[in-house]
């Protein structure tokens, strides 16, 4: 263990960091593909409201969409920009 930096630490606790992170984007590819299961269920039953149904399905898979894209960020923060180095 003596062998260890500072520096390597940080490195290697950004990439497990980075990691969890991107874990984020599990909850919203579940959860669109439901939508979309159901949104596609819902026009079958009413064919008539397919525009209704499309939108507000749309605007719920952006919605939920930012859950993986803010974890995405995190995760390229922590590998590419890397603030915890600073602080050594």
């Amino acid at each position: 263990m003596g062998n260890i930096t500072d520096n390597g630490l940080v490195l290697a606790a950004s990439a497990i960091g980075a990691g969890l992170a991107m874990i984020a984007g599990i909850g919203p590819g579940v959860g669109q593909g439901y939508a979309a299961g159901q949104g596609a269920a819902a026009v079958g039953r009413n064919p008539g409201a397919k525009g209704n149904i499309m939108s507000t399905m749309l605007l719920g898979q952006a919605v939920a969409e930012t859950t993986g894209l803010y974890g995405f960020a995190v995760a390229i923060i922590l590998l590419y920009a890397n603030p915890l180095i600073k602080k050594i």
